[in-house]
């Protein structure tokens, strides 16, 4: 039998990722050789971790929370995107030995929401949450010529400095969260870390226009409260982010195998897999 390549997540927290069931599926459509595992690697040892997993013969890497500034640091080279949002969460090997490291996050989200009927063109944008997840995605909706984008953040300086870093890509502004009011958007992003707690961000009712779609970058079995919260305003959809989880990694496959995966059957799936375990 073949030597299967190596691949795996590094994370921490990472028992909860989704990434390696994925990834099987991925396997199984496509017939890879290859496997995909999880690692817990805390920051501090983010890359004795990473030197000795290629070293071993590893041939890609996906790097979640909290290292994929790390991961930025760590790559010989970057990517347009990733030298975009100085972030990084797909590490491969290239053919020179070099590691390459690029960031899929931004696209996964565009493509989950075209897959969804959301255009983001002409739309009012709110961004919520000035840290690396909005990092990982300003750009990417930007391309897709918003009519503006606000970027709200509990801190108002680091949403003012994040909007003034990425202003040359289109209009975007920051705000404290307690300005919002009064204003009406199309699409409401949640970026922030509240969902991991099952908490809300300080936003008012009231601001998600008519037809409006909420979109919460974090998911679980169950609603988000950022989910549940865009149903109570009467959102034309109020989605989780497992269909960005799926498309970026099916981004970061098509890097390492150069080969594009049937994300559909893997996001249905997924999608029952939930409402099973919530009849359970």
């Amino acid at each position: 039998m073949a030597k299967k390549d190596r691949y795996a997540v590094f994370g921490n927290p990472i028992k909860h990722s989704k990434s390696p069931r994925i990834h099987k599926m991925f396997v199984e459509q496509t017939n890879q050789q290859m496997e995909y595992t999880a690692k817990e690697v805390p920051a501090e040892k983010f890359f004795t971790a990473v030197t000795d997993f290629f070293d071993h013969g590893g041939k890609g890497l996906n790097c979640t929370l909290p290292l994929k500034e790390l991961a930025f640091d760590f790559a010989d080279e970057k990517t347009e995107r990733a030298e975009i949002c100085k972030a990084v969460n797909t590490l491969a090997v290239k053919a020179n030995g070099k590691i390459l490291g690029d960031n899929t996050d931004g696209c996964g989200l565009i493509t989950d929401l075209k897959n969804n009927r959301v255009d983001i063109k002409n739309a009012r944008v709110l961004l919520l949450g000035a840290g690396g997840a909005s990092r990982g995605i300003l750009a990417p909706i930007l391309e897709q010529s918003p009519r503006h984008l606000i970027l709200a953040n509990r801190t108002r300086k680091k949403a003012d400095d994040l909007a003034e870093e990425f202003h040359l890509y289109g209009f975007v502004d920051g705000s404290g969260f307690a300005e919002l009011k009064g204003k009406k958007f199309d699409l409401i992003i949640n970026a922030t870390s509240a969902s991991l707690y099952d908490e809300m961000p300080p936003v008012e009712s009231g601001i998600l226009a008519e037809n409006g779609v909420c979109y919460d970058l974090a998911y679980g079995n169950r609603p988000t409260a950022f989910v549940r919260w865009g149903a109570e305003q009467n959102a034309r959809l109020s989605l989780d982010g497992l269909g960005m989880l799926v498309e970026q990694a099916a981004e970061a496959f098509y890097i390492w195998r150069k080969i594009r995966p049937d994300t559909k059957v893997v996001i249905d799936s997924l999608h029952a897999a939930r409402r099973f375990s919530l009849d359970e």
